[in-house]
């Protein structure tokens, strides 16, 4: 099978598969993900994501070259996840290990009557009060921005580079908070390259490691084949939901009108990568 067929594959069982099973009831806790007990763990695959992003350790071997930073790539793809994937310094609370689980923001129980307000919009799966975490894809490939990750690896492209930048997000009803439509894409060229209006930079430096795709199609006992290097900020910044719901009602290239469900954090240290 062509690499690109490979990448395809992953990325539309990423936004389209199943969800996973849950784990039992006393495997939880309060801010740290249940792991399986007794699992398979797919050791044949490389890196895995999400991960939590505090911890350096880890001992899946196998490499692949790190992409280019993202401003010499084209954003082909910009999603959001309900909950946070990883698991960071800002974002640390255990919701659950649903579909629509993974970790919310820290400040999430702090928040004002006011800014969890009802906002009725055309984005779905999101309310105030929400933590998600969004996903701009870059592409080594001479490719457009277009709906589903597989817009990332069109067939004229092979070996491609594929780079995410992530920013988890704290949503609040407060036209005070970031706008997200000044994160999105709207035909931004710059140099001859598909790019995002802006993405946050005040969260905290980026932690860079090689993993793979996400999305509730994997868990540690189903992999995905895809190699991507992940840039996630650790710190969550405050998003205004109304700007959400602009955004999808304004229409965008990515055809995105609502959240994606979660993968629940690789722990196995045998798919993790080591975070040089």
């Amino acid at each position: 099978m062509r690499v690109t067929q490979i990448f395809a594959i992953a990325f539309s069982l990423l936004l389209f598969g199943c969800g996973t099973e849950s784990a039992p009831e006393s495997e939880q806790s309060a801010d740290v993900a249940p792991e399986t007990a007794g699992e398979a763990l797919c050791v044949d695959m490389g890196p895995q994501t999400p991960r939590d992003i505090s911890s350096t350790a880890g001992l899946n071997a196998v490499s692949f070259p790190l992409a280019p930073p993202a401003s010499e790539m084209n954003l082909c793809n910009l999603h959001t996840h309900t909950n946070a994937e990883h698991r960071g310094p800002g974002f640390s609370v255990f919701v659950s290990d649903a579909d629509d689980g993974g970790y919310a923001c820290d400040a999430a129980a702090d928040l004002s009557e006011a800014e969890l307000a009802p906002a009725e919009g055309a984005y779905q799966g999101v309310e105030p009060g929400d933590t998600i975490e969004v996903h701009w894809v870059h592409t080594s490939c001479d490719a457009m921005p277009g709906e589903g990750l597989g817009a990332c690896v069109p067939e004229t492209c092979t070996d491609p580079l594929l780079r995410v930048e992530a920013q988890v997000f704290l949503v609040v009803n407060d036209p005070d908070a970031l706008d997200f439509t000044a994160m999105a894409y709207g035909g931004n060229v710059v140099d001859g390259l598909h790019q995002a209006r802006m993405i946050p930079v005040t969260t905290g430096e980026p932690v860079l490691f090689r993993g793979s795709t996400t999305g509730p199609s994997y868990d540690q006992s189903t992999c995905s084949a895809a190699q991507v290097t992940w840039s996630v900020r650790p710190q969550c910044a405050r998003l205004d939901i109304n700007s959400l719901h602009r955004w999808a009602e304004q229409g965008n290239v990515f055809n995105e009108t609502g959240s994606h469900g979660v993968r629940q954090l690789v722990t196995a240290p045998e798919l993790l990568a080591p975070i040089e």
